[in-house]
């Protein structure tokens, strides 16, 4: 099966895919793979493309391999394991989306942990059922404690019959024996035009409509849905009032409180970005700039939000007055 029937959805990142193509077609497939660059331009969706190309190779027939493809998108491909952080919650690992689901609230961010490594070596210590070569796919691999990078280490050792591949957004973070014992391939992001083309296939043109929020994702469709959908959450007459300098301190307390009542925390960390490239682009004004980004770090911190707001506020009004 040719590059068009996976890759298709793709774009950008031909470098990558051509190296990805090629390791198949030559079988010539390392242990590891190390898919690392920037949040959301696209690494997780080239690695289920090349997940499906591996697992659909030896078959001949369109049913086979859309019947493949149909497992493998709603996982339960039997030689497939697709590994992502978690919470803990009662004794149970919950993903990102199942905790969210069931209304469960975590102040610390979720982690790849040392039982989903137990279960990656359980995983692969059994053969493959239908296809030459198990997979393992590791989203966020960043997020290990060292205790589970430690043991995966093991497994790299001798994989046996699998190709592990692991995505990250931070390398940095990731233990450099971990790296070393992977094939890096490098992910950039994506062009201007790619990534209009993704957001006007995702119907998503209001994004492309406000060039704070294009210029903020940086060529990262991901980070531009992710941004457009917490501003929206955000009433317009909120953004509208803060995007001009505020003139008087009943006014900054005001909107403060407002804010802190009515705006969630991911959406609070959003409006900030927000504001600080608007006054930074627009006005060139540094100390707003940097009392932003003073208020960032401390809802990061869990300082009381309506706090936050007041003191930011407050500083436009002295800076405004000064």
């Amino acid at each position: 099966m040719g590059e068009q029937n996976y890759f298709s959805a793709i774009y950008g990142h031909q470098a990558a895919i051509e190296l990805l193509i090629q390791a198949v077609e030559l079988q010539r497939l390392a242990p590891a793979y190390l898919f690392h660059g920037p949040a959301g331009i696209g690494k997780a969706l080239v690695a289920r493309c090349w997940v499906e190309m591996q697992l659909c190779a030896q078959l001949t027939h369109p049913e086979q391999v859309a019947a493949n493809q149909q497992k493998i998108r709603q996982g339960n491909h039997p030689d497939l394991l697709w590994i992502a952080p978690t919470y803990t919650h009662q004794g149970k690992m919950l993903s990102a989306s199942e905790a969210a689901a069931a209304g469960i609230k975590k102040k610390a961010p979720p982690q790849i942990r040392i039982d989903q490594i137990r279960q990656i070596t359980q995983f692969l210590s059994q053969p493959p059922l239908t296809a030459d070569r198990a997979i393992v796919v590791i989203e966020q691999a960043e997020t290990m404690a060292e205790g589970a990078a430690n043991a995966l280490l093991k497994t790299l050792e001798e994989p046996g019959a699998a190709t592990l591949i692991l995505l990250t957004d931070h390398m940095a973070l990731l233990l450099p024996t971990l790296i070393s014992r992977c094939q890096r391939i490098p992910f950039r992001r994506l062009s201007g035009a790619d990534l209009a083309k993704i957001l006007m296939g995702l119907e998503r043109s209001d994004i492309l409509q406000d060039e704070i929020l294009v210029a903020l994702a940086q060529g990262s469709p991901g980070r531009s849905i992710e941004l457009g959908e917490d501003l929206a959450a955000i009433d317009s007459e909120i953004k509208a009032a803060l995007l001009q300098p505020i003139t008087n301190i009943a006014a900054a307390l005001g909107w403060a409180k407002l804010i802190d009542k009515e705006v969630d925390s991911f959406s609070q960390l959003a409006l900030l970005e927000y504001l600080q490239f608007h006054y930074w682009q627009q006005r060139q004004d540094a100390q707003v700039v940097e009392a932003i980004e003073t208020s960032r770090r401390q809802l990061l911190s869990y300082v009381q939000p309506r706090l936050v707001w007041e003191c930011l506020l407050l500083t436009m009004v002295n800076e405004k007055n000064g």
